[in-house]
């Protein structure tokens, strides 16, 4: 794989966390019913740190030559603050398997430092990913 893949990942990551950013967000404006002020503000501080991952994606793409996207993933907003839940999860899934995919790609260019970042990013979502799953056994 060559430096191609790799500016086309962190693309893909910029996009994803645009999207999660704006999903999260919105997650927190529309959540309503008993358990919405937990869940609100869970969402709200998730969306923050999303949007932080996506500068720092799009730092990295600058840094290495490429041009970072402005165009989210689909977004998924709406429903029960269980469809709420179950949609962010869905959406830390797929983070997961694409910055593992981004740690491989680096790996290949031998570039440590967008591994690292992969990484980092990774653990933020697994912790997401935890977040969620837990939310929804209550």
């Amino acid at each position: 794989m060559g430096k191609d893949e790799l500016l086309e990942i962190l693309n893909q990551s910029i996009a994803r966390e645009l999207s999660v950013s704006i999903q999260y967000m919105w997650h927190h404006i529309m959540a309503k019913g008993i358990e919405s002020a937990e869940v609100s503000e869970i969402f709200e501080k998730t969306a923050i740190t999303e949007m932080k991952h996506a500068e720092e994606f799009a730092d990295r793409l600058d840094y290495l030559g490429g041009v970072p996207t402005t165009k989210p993933t689909p977004i998924m907003t709406g429903g029960s603050i269980e469809k709420m839940l179950q949609d962010n999860l869905k959406a830390e899934e797929e983070a997961i398997a694409l910055y593992k995919k981004g740690i491989k790609i680096s790996s290949e260019n031998d570039d440590t430092t967008t591994r690292r970042l992969f990484e980092e990013i990774l653990e933020d979502e697994e912790d997401h990913h935890n977040t969620f799953r837990t939310l929804l056994e209550k």
